[in-house]
């Protein structure tokens, strides 16, 4: 269960970084609506931090997704939202 949950949380940080990417925004750029540094920020796409729902919710709103969007782990899903 915690190889499962844990796998799902690289999942969710890859959402992140892609989207991130797609919007050609940078890591400094997140850290600072989130109000961590960049080295923090970083560590959240690496799967390294736990990220509250709150940062969730700020992300979403950054990168103008729904926070479903970025927890779900159907690729369809996030390369519909790229291409649109």
């Amino acid at each position: 269960m915690k190889e499962t949950a844990s796998a799902k949380a690289k999942a969710i940080a890859a959402n992140i970084r892609k989207l991130r990417e797609y919007r050609d925004y940078t890591q400094d750029y997140l850290a600072a609506k989130l109000a961590i540094s960049q080295n923090a920020y970083s560590k959240i796409e690496l799967g390294y931090s736990r990220i509250t729902l709150e940062r969730l919710f700020i992300i979403s709103a950054v990168l103008e997704v729904n926070p479903a969007d970025l927890i779900s782990t159907e690729t369809d899903k996030l390369i519909n939202l790229i291409n649109f």
